[in-house]
């Protein structure tokens, strides 16, 4: 085909195809999952006590088409999530208020308000809330899914958990305990 007939022909193909929006808008929906903005104000957010940990979940996968997960965590001293390991999933655990000791990869480091940690998939790791007063930290997963997990923990019945369902349930996410 000579350049000029090529020019006419995508002239022609792309003015048809904006002739129709209404297709070509609905064809780009359907492949991208449009995102609406979202504020949450504090205190917001489906709550769930998972294991003891105190989480709020402030955006999961439905909010951000997969990509990560924000859950806001507040926790009393002595909180704490034995040494595991996600097969999925990268962390990352910003310290807001209070201190907590994050044991990542085999360095364990207290966190303080103001705090960062990242925590790579495959990596062993656990936490625990230190210091006097309440942790409250923010969680963030990539990419999104651990929630499910959360609910389905958090609907166990109360008291002394059931560690072979625990690790049942957790197995299925691809987190083990070690």
């Amino acid at each position: 085909m000579k350049r000029n007939e090529f020019f006419k022909t995508s002239l022609a193909v792309t003015a048809g195809i904006m002739s129709l929006p209404h297709l070509a808008t609905a064809g780009m929906r359907k492949a991208i999952n449009i995102l609406e903005p979202k504020i949450i104000r504090s205190g917001e957010g489906e709550r769930y006590n998972v294991l003891g940990d105190n989480m709020i979940f402030k955006l999961t996968g439905a909010d951000t088409n997969g990509a990560f997960t924000l859950i806001e965590e507040l926790n009393e001293p002595g909180t704490a999530i034995p040494m595991h390991v996600h097969e999925k999933e990268d962390e990352v655990f910003k310290v807001l208020e209070g201190e907590l000791e994050l044991t990542v990869g085999g360095k364990t480091a207290v966190l303080k308000a103001g705090d960062l940690a990242y925590g790579p998939k495959g990596l062993p790791h656990s936490w625990k809330v230190v210091g006097t007063q309440k942790a409250r930290v923010i969680l963030s997963v990539f990419p999104s899914g651990i929630e499910e997990m959360f609910r389905e923990l958090g609907s166990l019945p109360p008291g002394p958990p059931d560690f072979e369902k625990v690790s049942e349930i957790c197995g299925r996410f691809d987190i083990r305990f070690v």
